[in-house]
């Protein structure tokens, strides 16, 4: 199976005033095509940083991020945003939704940035994400318009359609009841199962580790273990 993300030696170093802040000590991890990988760990452990690094929103102090590939601290800005905007999808804890924006022109936003597709196939393609999200009909809508778990489909569909390879989910189910987180994980399952789109999330739920197929934790910076989650787990998730 090729990698599309390979970390070796991550350091990832904060300078508080004149305090040093390590937030990553030294972190390899190799993911797979076609992974649904979660990232568990205590907060303060690393999880939302190790994932800004592979996302190419901040980049190591120290050691090497590959994605796709491409060592992204050899990168021009253009070719990070370009990395970023093609073979990336981000699903933030916070939704990061424009209040103005309806949910089709939302969702159509980075199709709009890529400059490859008109407007008819824009619109296809986001109402066929809106679609698989289960939010037929719901296009016109402003995301204040929406519940918390309506709000996460679109930054789903936002992050999907763009066909990436990669979608980086940082507590994708941190602001949802537990009904909903639910709903939200079997669909990116499914995504990842249909599309065969990789996955890597952060999370410390135990119920959302269990949906993984490979669970590495990190305490204190440092990956402290890596594999399957337990039998017992993914029995309990179903």
């Amino acid at each position: 199976m090729a990698s599309i993300v390979s970390v070796r030696g991550a350091v990832k170093e904060y300078h508080l005033g004149d305090v040093l802040v390590p937030a990553l000590r030294g972190v390899d991890l190799e993911v797979g095509e076609g992974e649904f990988l979660s990232i568990a760990g205590p907060s303060g452990s690393g999880k939302t940083t190790l994932l800004n690094l592979i996302g190419c929103v901040d980049t190591a102090t120290r050691g090497v991020v590959k994605v796709d590939g491409r060592d992204t601290a050899k990168l021009s800005e253009r070719a990070l945003t370009d990395l970023r905007l093609n073979t990336i999808g981000f699903i933030f804890q916070s939704f990061n939704l424009v209040s103005v924006l309806s949910v089709l022109q939302n969702v159509e936003l980075p199709l709009l940035l890529q400059h490859r597709l008109n407007g008819r196939q824009r619109r296809e393609r986001v109402e066929h994400l809106l679609e698989q999200v289960g939010l037929k009909g719901y296009g016109a809508h402003r995301p204040a318009e929406l519940s918390g778990g309506q709000r996460q489909r679109v930054a789903i569909a936002r992050a999907l359609v763009t066909g990436p390879k990669l979608v980086l989910a940082d507590e994708p189910t941190a602001n949802l009841d537990s009904v909903t987180g639910e709903h939200i994980l079997n669909l990116m399952q499914e995504l990842n199962r249909t599309e065969r789109t990789t996955f890597i999330f952060s999370t410390h739920d135990a119920k959302v580790m269990a949906h993984a197929t490979t669970i590495v934790r990190l305490a204190d910076g440092k990956v402290v273990d890596a594999g399957a989650p337990p039998a017992q787990a993914v029995a309990g998730a179903h």
